[in-house]
């Protein structure tokens, strides 16, 4: 089976149900496993992911506003890599390559005979649900069955780890600094999970864009700022923004070094395997006393801001 995948998350889908050999093409964003990264790219878009937060903002805006779409789909790659099958997604435009888009390339490209696999995921459960999705389409069902109830139970195992009388902080998470959007979707899910209680969102909602006067009212005891397709190092490029953007004089968790960094592009907003390793990093800050083990397994995926905007481990 010739297998193409337009969405990193289905990549990570894919590759953890085996089917890395049988892969032909991917995204322009697909880089893991770094195995993907030899496979021919199948997208290319028009905006500059290297850029500030305001930069990006600015030039996704300007497209929406040209009726310029983001990404589009790579007519001749496509033709070339004669994919059986592909997975894409109907969640956002803004994050891949709209699902109208893929439908009217491949019919252009290759006709009719192609298996069209969207993604639609709003919570975690739906996370699970698309791993069995996915496995069926391409012929795995028992590896997508097994690889999906694993994915489970490490959650709960998880979730059984936070003590009972704990104290639940209140969690913040931040999904772009420029405007301020808060996490949504599977975050909330997340947060309650890791043994913290949600502000602002609630499980399945889009992330929603807060002025500054109404993130003023806000107290959190933990934030987690980790910008949307941005890794770690270039969120740490832009800690002078933090600052400017968040009520950083007034909120308790500024004061007292609760403002975490965490790599956004490799977690937390990709709905694949590595879901549960976001969990595990959230888990890790706000409980590092609970889960000393998480810490140091994801050292180098997060940071802690102190008072003077110094990152430091968590």
């Amino acid at each position: 089976m010739r297998i193409a995948s337009l969405l990193p998350s289905g990549t990570e889908i894919l590759c953890a149900l085996g089917a890395l050999p049988e892969l032909v093409g991917r995204s322009h964003e697909c880089d893991y496993p770094a195995e993907v990264r030899e496979l021919p790219s199948l997208t290319r878009t028009r905006l500059d992911a290297s850029g500030s937060s305001v930069r990006v903002d600015s030039d996704v805006r300007r497209l929406i506003e040209q009726a310029l779409a983001i990404y589009e789909v790579d007519l001749d790659a496509l033709a070339a890599a004669r994919p059986e099958v592909v997975v894409t997604q109907d969640l956002c435009d803004v994050c891949a390559v709209s699902l109208g888009d893929v439908c009217r390339a491949t019919e252009r490209v290759l006709g009719s005979n192609v298996a069209i696999v969207s993604l639609r995921p709003e919570r975690l459960s739906a996370i699970w649900d698309d791993v069995r999705h996915v496995a069926r389409a391409v012929g795995r069902p028992n590896e997508g069955n097994a690889l999906a109830h694993g994915l489970e139970e490490r959650v709960a195992e998880l979730a059984r780890k936070v003590p009972a009388r704990l104290r639940r902080p209140k969690v913040l998470s931040i999904e772009w600094l420029s405007p301020v959007m808060i996490g949504g979707l599977w975050m909330p899910e997340l947060i309650e999970l890791s043994g913290g209680t949600s502000l602002v969102t609630a499980p399945a909602e889009r992330a929603p864009t807060l002025a500054p006067a109404e993130l003023s009212r806000l107290d959190p005891d933990v934030v987690l700022v980790k910008p949307c397709g941005f890794a770690l190092e270039h969120t740490l490029g832009e800690l002078a923004l933090v600052a400017e953007a968040l009520p950083w004089s007034s909120w308790r968790a500024a004061r007292e070094g609760r403002v975490f960094v965490a790599d956004g592009n490799a977690f937390f907003n990709r709905s694949g395997p590595r879901i549960v390793e976001s969990l595990e990093i959230l888990a890790a800050c706000l409980h590092p006393l609970v889960f000393p083990e998480l810490r140091e397994k994801h050292a180098g995926s997060a940071r802690r801001l102190t008072r003077e905007l110094e990152a430091v481990p968590i």
